[in-house]
């Protein structure tokens, strides 16, 4: 087992696992001259997301130009139902990709035949939602003689930010959304290694049914906020973030994943409680909301940064990024809470590390995180389909894990920490 191994040894798997003297260059050593040579002008890639309830297509050039842009969200529709309705998505998807793709090849003042590519969100996600999309860029590849290129969605988040910023390779990566929470080591375009994720609800999903529970909808300020919005809005109301105490979640692990339950069941009992105290019924809503928002969102913050906290000392103590280069990046939907961003920027700058946000617009799903995957594999000659038979077997999946799992390697390395004080500096 791992656990008994020397810690020099254990190192040294860890090192040769991750190569990093592979890494001086993003695209590799001789790709991008390859590219030049073959290619007289910048590459083109046309991206195209249906994973969940937003139709997406995303134009994109290899100098992270956004050329085009178009996308069909969903959220008002669903909202009414409390969740995402998987045949109503589909239906939605269906209706709505034609026009989206037209509309962003419009805004770029593109023809099909212009774009290098057809990239498309394969896996993972809803699976009525990706037919659609898959069915629809494999047409768009065989119709216009283009190479398909199949995605994988979180990849694609994780990657989106070297599209804006110069991230280089290997960094720390943080995806929180509302279908997932995990870190991951990205060492290049196609190579991960997963630390830790969630065991239970992701943070997205908990924050609406909580938000849902709340009721908060019935006020007009937040009848058509997300979920998590909604709470991020509410703990900005707080009077009192003391009121209502959370205990620190799985405190007695000492790996990278997370787990949201403890948190739910616990939030949820205390509404219980005060809609008992105060005889709420129906529509009414609970005195205090905006004080057990905060509260709430606090302890979910709090068990987010201390997970990340835990792997970069990880990656620290087996000295697997270069100490004058250690990134941390954060994307995903609930990226986009600011409250969020703040701590993880504190949990980064006492961890020696550099904090990086994806830009918020390129949180959420979209068709140009897509395209940029896209791109990146492109230019690394990857994942490229251009046979129409190989372009037919590309498969959807539901459930993809991201990159190699390292969570045992985690949790056999027993990694102590002494928490940064989130708290004090964000209160």
């Amino acid at each position: 087992m791992i656990r008994n191994m020397h810690v020099l040894h254990y190192k040294c798997l860890l090192k040769h696992s991750l190569n990093l003297n592979a890494l001086t260059c993003p695209y590799g050593r001789n790709s991008n001259l390859l590219k030049m040579f073959l290619h007289d002008k910048p590459a083109i890639i046309l991206g195209i997301e249906s994973s969940c309830d937003d139709t997406g297509c995303g134009i994109v050039d290899s100098t992270g130009a956004v050329l085009g842009e178009a996308i069909n969200s969903q959220h008002h529709t669903h909202l009414n139902y409390g969740g995402i309705v998987p045949t109503i998505a589909r239906s939605l998807h269906v209706n709505n990709i034609t026009k989206v793709c037209e509309d962003a090849l419009r805004s770029a003042n593109l023809k099909l035949r212009d774009v290098s590519a057809v990239a498309t969100t394969t896996k993972p996600g809803l699976h009525l939602s990706l037919t659609v999309g898959i069915k629809f860029g494999k047409h768009l590849a065989k119709i216009a003689k283009k190479p398909f290129i199949p995605i994988h969605h979180m990849e694609a988040h994780a990657l989106t930010v070297r599209m804006k910023e110069k991230v280089d390779f290997p960094y720390l990566v943080l995806l929180v959304s509302g279908g997932h929470c995990l870190l991951a080591i990205v060492e290049n375009t196609n190579k991960f290694y997963l630390l830790g994720t969630t065991l239970d609800n992701p943070p997205g999903e908990t924050f609406d049914k909580i938000a849902r529970r709340l009721k908060l909808k019935n006020i007009p300020e937040f009848s058509t906020l997300s979920g998590g919005l909604a709470i991020e809005t509410a703990a900005r109301k707080a009077s009192d973030i003391n009121q209502f105490e959370f205990h620190p979640s799985m405190y007695r692990y000492c790996d990278c994943n997370f787990s949201f339950a403890g948190l739910y069941t616990k939030c949820t009992t205390y509404i219980e409680k005060e809609e008992k105290k105060h005889g709420i019924i129906a529509d009414m809503i609970i005195p205090d909301a905006y004080n057990l928002c905060a509260a709430f969102q606090l302890a979910a913050i709090t068990h987010i940064c201390r997970k990340t906290q835990r792997a970069m000392k990880f990656i620290d103590e087996m000295s697997l990024f270069p100490q004058e280069k250690r990134t941390l990046v954060v994307s995903g939907g609930m990226a986009c809470n600011d409250f969020l961003a703040k701590a993880l920027n504190i949990v980064s700058t006492e961890s020696g590390f550099n904090f990086v946000r994806t830009p918020p617009e390129l949180c959420t799903d979209n068709g140009i995180m897509i395209a940029w995957n896209g791109m990146e594999k492109w230019m690394t000659d990857t994942d490229i389909i251009e046979n129409e038979s190989d372009i037919d077997k590309v498969a959807l999946a539901e459930k993809a894990p991201l990159g190699e799992n390292w969570v045992d390697k985690v949790t056999a390395a027993n990694i102590k920490c002494k928490w940064v004080k989130i708290r004090e500096k964000l209160i």
